[in-house]
């Protein structure tokens, strides 16, 4: 008979699972500073079984006004970066800091401190002195809580108001819960949960969510009021300080979507808090087409370089992608005193993504981003705003990470703005630089009006190195003699962080970095689980059977005698792309310091199982069709990999064992159900019928109705009579990810015990989609070493 009751995995895997872990790290603008904290994972059961309120999308932990489950980080030290002095914060023992949030100039901060009954805020400087603002409750539900004004002095602050008792229960509920459509479009099922259900729910929202704005003088203890309380998404102050861009939320409530799709209303106010201008009256989203957007302003947002001047974007095609329309976007402009109509500056062919662009700190320029849906590629423009000229810079297939440019780097404005960091005419590119033996993250300067880039630095082929930080804020330093702050690790160095400084220029080969760097240590971490330096670890590249280039980061355990066929345990997430090219890059680093976290398969590798780990499995093709091929494409992956291990003499093919959470777990009970090359299976957080999400699921944008077959195929729910391997089956009791609702894995238990499989399921009481509680994580380990011990090695 099978134990009953928490359990916990051998010793020597609690000992890994319980070592300290490397710290937090906020770094100042300009990089002078590092602020550290100890991460706080693992929370007791007993505090994921607290009271809790699901309330439109949110999670949310009455005795705290704040997200259920969150943490951050204890014993709170300040890092100087020119020589590593360090400086305890003095903060209570007990408090853990969640956000930071430093002035311009990188010598205050502002954080946001979780207390025993409140979220606090306290405010300090490099020197190390705290100031715990008194009688103020930060509500960060609906958004972050604090932000500098642009005199870096004050702060504005979203506090929960005074109020009265807790909105009381009815004793019977006021009526039955009641959804009504008629003549609706079809919507994504890939929606929130946790949503509003009755009027009680109305309530506690507008109890909970409600803000007062005002803003804190950390010097004097001045607290001034700012407008009348409401449920505020957005607070935002002009670069001038003049005015203040404000969204707020507007009921009634809907019962169909998250808060994040409610009706609201965008004005700017001035510094009082008196309204100016009236922006948009936005209606509930709740019709909002399967990959499409919101229709009216989005992403409205203050132009760094001017003093009141707003942008945003809006769709052209009522937010449908599949509309056939010459332009997807527009990007409009409103600047003060906010009278005027809205002036259209650019149209977009495509989707723009507000989060991918970035103003010039001079000469009006803006860099936007727009998104090909159905190529997956990204347009990055550069739009002269104050001239009405614009033009494309570069273009990217979004899948290619050979050929990925990175992403830009930023700096900090005065005013606490910020915008592109350069170098005269030339942008910072920090990327993660793919190459077919691994990742080597680069930096790089991108020219903005030739195009045309310089490499600076790059990580040396037997380590993994990144640049965190360009030091100073003037981004106009040339490159001899300029400094980075580095993080640096390799598989058997501890990561810790670099001040580095740029040498003279170097004769360099193509993609190689052109000048030499000399190091000076900021950190001296420890390494945590020493034990775990003896696993070995490769990037293996291999071929699917129609020649589709394949890999896997294949791992070794401790002691491994080189011939010998181990028990194998492969771990896959699949992915779509477009062509077989970007499906078959490698991703990853060897030179990556291992360590384990939650329930990790990697744990394997302690009792003597090879792992493949980051093992390709790419669904390929039109986004429109792909999943047309999902299961053969699956198995294909599957026998490749398995094949490569095994030719590899590290693989007994009578031992292997298949994990995946998420649509990793839809991969495994389709590997079972459909192939015999698993000896068992371990399937977490799936959902295992896609016909409980007819309207679309993953990049599927089809509806069950228009491709009925493709999500019968895919679905192994209903081929359970065909899995003869034995699948452990484990979800969070309270999943409320939308596409994984934990009935997936009770029903998907049924039909395979119900046709005579060996099965088990394991239902974690009070998890979401992933286990956080100390005893959730150490059972889940327990079950999964146990059941691949029995069944596969």
């Amino acid at each position: 008979m099978s134990p009953t009751g928490w359990q916990s995995p051998p010793q020597d895997v609690l000992e890994v699972l319980h070592a300290p872990q490397l710290p937090y790290v906020w770094t100042a603008p300009g990089g002078a500073y590092l602020l550290l904290a100890d991460p706080v994972l693992y929370p007791p059961l007993a505090e994921l079984a607290a009271p809790m309120h699901k309330l439109a999308g949110i999670r949310l932990n009455p005795a705290l006004n704040d997200h259920h489950g969150r943490h951050g980080g204890t014993s709170p030290r300040l890092v100087r970066v020119e020589d590593g002095a360090t400086t305890q914060l003095d903060l209570p023992g007990e408090v853990e800091v969640l956000e930071v949030k430093w002035t311009a100039d990188g010598q205050r901060f502002a954080l946001s401190v979780r207390h025993s009954d409140r979220i606090g805020l306290w405010v300090g400087s490099v020197t190390g002195d705290m100031v715990a603002i008194e009688g103020l409750a930060l509500n960060p539900l609906l958004g972050t809580a604090v932000s500098w004004l642009p005199d870096q002095n004050r702060l504005l602050v979203r506090r929960i108001p005074a109020r009265g008792p807790v909105p009381v229960p009815p004793a019977i509920p006021a009526g039955p819960e009641i959804v009504e459509g008629a003549g609706a479009s079809s919507r994504s099922t890939y929606e929130a949960r946790n949503l509003l259900e009755t009027a009680h729910d109305d309530a506690l929202f507008e109890y909970y969510a409600t803000a007062e704005l005002v803003i804190v003088d950390p010097a004097t203890g001045q607290v001034d009021i700012i407008g009348a309380p409401a449920l505020y998404t957005m607070a935002k102050f002009s670069p001038s300080g003049e005015y203040l861009l404000i969204r707020r939320l507007v009921g009634p409530w809907s019962h169909e979507v998250a808060w994040w799709r409610f009706a609201s209303e965008i004005e700017v106010w001035n510094d009082r808090g008196a309204c100016v201008a009236a922006i948009a009256s936005l209606p509930v989203a709740d019709a909002v087409p399967a990959h499409g957007v919101p229709t009216g302003p989005r992403a409205v947002t203050w132009r760094p370089t001017a003093p009141h001047t707003l942008f945003w974007a809006e769709a052209l095609d009522g937010g449908d992608p599949v509309a056939e329309v010459p332009h997807r976007d527009r990007l409009m402009c409103l600047k003060a005193p906010f009278t005027a109509e809205p002036e259209v500056v650019f149209k977009a062919e495509h989707r723009i993504q507000p989060q991918r662009c970035g103003w010039t700190a001079e000469g009006g320029t803006l860099m936007l981003t727009q998104r090909e849906r159905l190529r997956r590629w990204r347009y990055v423009w550069l739009l002269d705003v104050d001239h009405g000229t614009s033009r494309l810079w570069f273009d990217l297939d979004e899948g290619d990470r050979y050929g990925n440019p990175g992403h830009p780097l930023f700096r900090t404005l005065p005013n606490g703005r910020r915008v592109l960091r350069q170098r005269g005419e030339a942008v910072y590119f920090s990327g993660s630089g793919a190459t077919d033996a691994g990742d080597r993250p680069f930096l790089d300067l991108r020219h903005l009006v030739t195009g045309e880039t310089e490499r600076l630095f790059r990580c040396a082929p037997d380590r993994y190195e990144y640049v965190v930080a360009v030091a100073g804020d003037d981004g106009q330093s040339p490159a001899h003699g300029e400094r980075v702050v580095l993080r640096s690790e390799s598989a058997v160095d501890v990561p810790n962080y670099y001040l580095a400084t740029f040498g003279e220029a170097i004769a360099a080969t193509a993609g190689e970095a052109t000048h030499a760097l000399a190091r000076q240590p900021i950190t001296q971490f420890n390494d945590p689980t020493p034990q775990l330096r003896a696993i070995a670890k490769q990037i293996v590249r291999y071929e699917r059977s129609d020649g589709v280039p394949l890999s896997f980061h294949l791992h070794l355990p401790p002691g491994y005698r080189e011939g010998t066929a181990l028990p194998t345990v492969l771990y896959a997430y699949p992915m779509e792309y477009s062509g077989a090219a970007t499906a078959g890059q490698v991703s990853g680093s060897a030179h990556r310091f291992m360590r384990l976290y939650g329930a990790s398969h990697l744990y394997f590798l302690l009792r003597g199982y090879a792992v493949l780990d980051h093992t390709a499995m790419p669904i390929l093709g039109d986004p429109e069709t792909a999943y047309d091929t999902f299961v053969p494409q699956l198995v294909a992956d599957a026998e490749a990999a398995v094949a490569k291990a095994v030719a590899m003499g590290v693989t007994d093919p009578a031992r292997v064992g298949v994990i995946g959470h998420s649509h990793g777990g839809l991969m495994v009970a389709n590997l079972l159900a459909h192939t015999r090359l698993f000896r068992a299976g371990i399937a977490r957080s799936g959902s295992y019928n896609k016909t409980n999400q007819p309207f679309g699921f993953q990049a599927e944008r089809r509806s069950l109705f228009e491709a009925r077959e493709a999500y019968v195929q895919l679905s192994p729910t209903f081929f359970a009579d065909q899995i003869d391997q034995p699948v452990l089956i484990i979800h969070g009791d309270d999943d409320s990810n939308p596409g994984t609702p934990t009935f997936q894995s009770q029903v998907f238990y049924e039909a395979v015990r119900g046709s005579g499989g060996t099965t088990r399921l394991v239902l974690l009481p009070f998890e979401d989609h992933g286990y956080r509680a100390k005893e959730s994580i150490e059972h889940v380990l327990w079950e999964q070493l146990r059941w691949f011990d029995r069944y596969v090695a």
